[in-house]
């Protein structure tokens, strides 16, 4: 999309409706930020008056505002959607998608349609979690959702859970993805990773994190509504499975998420603190350094959630190791902060404030973390009150504040106004008296023995009551102060935009633009050399200058529907297979909602073709546009490598889950196993399809395009084969035995099937790149999406290899 310089008429306030339409179809990276931020501001206001009926409940003793599973419905919708909408998307995906191009001196993203597609991925599995509570489906199994009782029947809604997180988690990987490409392939010429600004790296540290561990999150929460739908499990000791297992495919995520919820906010500190105190960040390379090592060693302490299971006393130490090893480079990001303000000439506003209190609450949150990382001490507290307290201490009045303390940092660049500085203060105080009364009672509690997840207490436990009674006081403190900061929001759009670019007097390339940014973010060319991470401070010692750029010479990407009706056919998608497809879920007794859901299920199926093909038949930009890249890949490539990742980790929790299951002999292979002759022609098949659509790829690339399109279509026609073969497998496997009563074949039906699944992703991804072929959307400058594709069908052809020696060999 060329650039248009708006009129004066044009400048006016548009209507409502136009920028809805606007959001919905958009691929400014800015304002997909915003849709992350308020989607996500939504939901830290859903989930804390959620926290508030909870404080209610537990205010005095045998109180009956929640009862039994009331009570642990609201537990759980508060916990999930705290974490998943609020905690992990505003700081990585609104303030990475808003402000990570602009650190980097680019106009978007490496791959803007993804990204548009990943935030409505990201906001309609929120909504489908609040529909479906509104449905009668809240589930009621806390946000851990621990085997066995998530597949309890009693239980409801535990599916549409687990298909949100699944979606969730989809979008997720594809942002994290886009933002490793943007990084790797997009910075500014000139601009080396070891001149980036310590916001971007804590971006691109958690991006990582995110995309090799996020499996766990994803297999527990498919194997789950797979024993829900279908009775495939690997955790049902009736058939030989492991419960436990399906905690350690859990935690190897979910401590990794406490950091993917921390390390953009160090990140965000760090900018506040350096641009706050006038002086450049104290120890960089340290820094960066221990991002970097926080990721590594905080996929090694997932167990130290299992102390008290049982778990060898080998394995308990050498995670006991691992946590005390985390708190390092954790701790040395926190001197990092302390020493960049040290000597500093610190211009006290509130979003110094709200830094000053994460670095002294994160502090207590991390010692008490470091004394649950001790065995005998995790042992006794490990069910109880004390364990709430710190990981809100870490979480809610830690990362929190640096998330609250970013959107006071960069609201004037976002929106040209500034926030009220008394009503910040107000908010920042309410939040800090607020935080410690509710939560330090809990620490005491826990001490006490008070245990964590019951709805109700007897009266006469010694300062039970009192106790209690202070941190439900602390919890209406933070509504109070929650309320006057979106009422500060609110009251600042009021205002006139007279903030300037660099209202805060900072270092890193997004000062450098308007506030707020206009759709192409930069007017201007950057200078080619960046002889530090403050390129703004550097460039004024040097005396030199932005060369200027005409607005109208500048082309963005074009706007399409694809994305969006993708994500609205995912969305039905969603709640088709949860409430209509191998279900007897009916609420009201009425056999009507599971009529409707099985409907909206046929009807996504389609429509997310169409969303797709939409998108692809869409070229990116209305012109010829010369990409630029920093490596030899293009960003299609550079995306689909990162995500790859990704799906490297989910295959691999679960196959790693089969060969643990498999070596302790629960998981043995039946009498009568599939066929192996059937394997090797599905194999030949599936190999001899990698070798035609690379040299597709190699016709595509010397513009030899009949022969890649013939090469599109006969990779099409094996994927159809393997598929109509792997169908015939199955059918007449499932016949001689029951899955629901062998674990290795409900194994089998879980890694292959999830296999197959891939198939037709991956049979999609060809499809798209041949549609874009037939009707000549490939040329010099648009590359389609045929190398991401051809890609994704190499591993899909790797994992198949893989699948043939531990399920028809071994």
């Amino acid at each position: 999309m060329a650039v248009q310089i708006p009129t004066q008429a044009q400048s006016q306030r548009p209507k409502a409706l136009s920028v809805l339409l606007d959001y919905m179809t958009t691929t400014d990276h800015k304002k997909i930020g915003i849709l992350y931020i308020v989607t996500s501001i939504v939901a830290f206001a859903i989930a804390g008056m959620l926290a508030v009926a909870l404080r209610i409940q537990l205010a005095v003793p045998n109180n009956t505002f929640l009862v039994g599973n009331t009570y642990n419905q609201v537990l759980t919708l508060h916990a999930a959607v705290m974490i998943f909408f609020f905690l992990i998307p505003i700081g990585l995906f609104g303030f990475g998608n808003y402000f990570l191009p602009l650190q980097l001196g680019v106009r978007d993203v490496a791959l803007p349609r993804v990204n548009t597609f990943a935030v409505w991925g990201f906001i309609f599995s929120l909504v489908l979690v609040i529909v479906a509570m509104l449905n009668g489906g809240a589930p009621g199994v806390g946000w851990t959702f621990y085997y066995p009782l998530s597949v309890d029947a009693n239980q409801t809604g535990v599916a549409v859970l687990m298909v949100a997180l699944i979606i969730n988690g989809i979008s997720s990987l594809l942002g994290s993805a886009n933002f490793a490409a943007t990084i790797i392939n997009m910075r500014a010429p000139g601009m080396s990773l070891w001149k980036m600004p310590i916001f971007a790296w804590s971006i691109f540290a958690t991006s990582m994190l995110q995309l090799v561990s996020l499996g766990g999150l994803t297999a527990a929460a498919l194997v789950t509504f797979l024993e829900l739908k279908m009775g495939l499990s690997m955790f049902n000791p009736g058939i030989g499975g492991v419960p436990v297992l399906m905690q350690q495919f859990f935690w190897f995520y979910s401590h990794p998420a406490v950091y993917v919820m921390l390390l953009p906010y160090l990140g965000i500190g760090a900018e506040i603190a350096s641009t706050m105190a006038r002086k450049p960040l104290f120890g960089y390379r340290v820094m960066v350094y221990s991002l970097l090592g926080i990721v590594l060693v905080s996929l090694l302490v997932w167990l130290h959630h299992m102390f008290a299971l049982g778990i060898p006393e080998s394995w308990q130490i050498a995670f006991m190791v691992a946590t005390m090893i985390v708190a390092v480079p954790t701790g040395v990001k926190i001197f990092n902060l302390i020493g960049t303000l040290w000597g500093g000439r610190i211009i006290m506003k509130t979003p110094t404030y709200w830094l000053i209190g994460f670095i002294f609450n994160f502090l207590i949150g991390g010692i008490t973390g470091m004394s649950l990382g001790m065995i005998p001490f995790d042992y006794q507290v490990t069910m109880s009150y004390y364990v709430v307290a710190h990981f809100h201490n870490v979480m809610m009045f830690g990362t929190a504040f640096l998330a609250m303390g970013g959107i006071y940092y960069w609201w004037p660049k976002m929106t040209g106004r500034f926030l009220n500085e008394k009503l910040g203060l107000a908010h920042f105080w309410f939040f800090m008296v607020g935080s410690w009364m509710t939560f330090l009672p809990q620490y005491i509690l826990g001490l006490l023995g008070m245990p964590r997840r019951y709805y109700t207490y007897p009266d006469g436990n010694f300062a039970w009551n009192e106790l209690n009674l202070v941190s439900t006081f602390g919890a209406l403190l933070l509504l109070v102060g929650g309320i006057i900061w979106v009422w500060n929001m609110f009251q600042s759009f009021q205002r006139p935009i007279t903030a300037s670019a660099n209202p805060w007097g900072g270092f890193t390339l997004e000062w450098t633009a308007a506030s707020p940014p206009a759709d192409y973010n930069f007017a201007h060319d950057f200078p080619k050399t960046f002889p530090t991470e403050r390129p703004l401070y550097d460039w004024e010692q040097s005396g030199t200058k932005l060369k200027p750029v005409d607005p109208a010479s500048i082309h963005l990407p074009v706007s399409s529907w694809g994305p969006f009706i993708t994500a609205v056919a995912l969305l039905l998608m969603g709640w088709g297979i949860s409430f209509g497809w191998f279900t007897g879920y009916h609420p009201q007794n009425t056999p009507a909602p599971q009529l409707s859901a099985t409907i909206l299920l046929y009807i996504s199926i389609p429509l997310f073709l169409f969303g797709m093909f939409k998108w692809a038949g869409t070229r990116e930009y209305d012109v010829p546009v010369e990409h630029h890249t920093l490596t030899k890949y293009d960003n299609g490539f550079m995306g689909m490598a990162w995500f790859i990742l990704s799906e490297i980790s989910l295959f691999g929790v679960l196959i790693a889950g089969y060969v643990y299951l498999r070596v302790t002999g629960h998981a043995e292979p039946p009498a009568m196993r599939p066929n192996i002759w059937l394997a090797a022609l599905n194999t030949l098949i599936l190999v001899s399809s990698s070798f035609v659509i690379h040299r597709a790829e190699q016709d595509q690339h010397h513009h030899r395009m009949t022969r890649a399109r013939l090469g599109l279509f006969i990779v099409l026609v094996m994927g159809a084969l393997f598929m109509l073969f792997q169908i015939y497998e199955f059918s007449l496997f499932g016949k001689e035995s029951n899955w629901t009563q062998n674990l290795w074949q409900s194994c089998f039906f879980i890694i292959v099937g999830l296999h197959g699944l891939h198939i037709l992703i991956g049979g999609t991804g060809v499809a798209l790149p041949y549609f874009q072929a037939m009707t000549g959307k490939l040329d010099k400058t648009n590359h389609g999406s045929l190398t991401p594709a051809s890609l994704y069908w190499h591993l899909v052809d790797v994992v198949w290899l893989l699948i043939i020696a531990i399920f028809y060999i071994w």
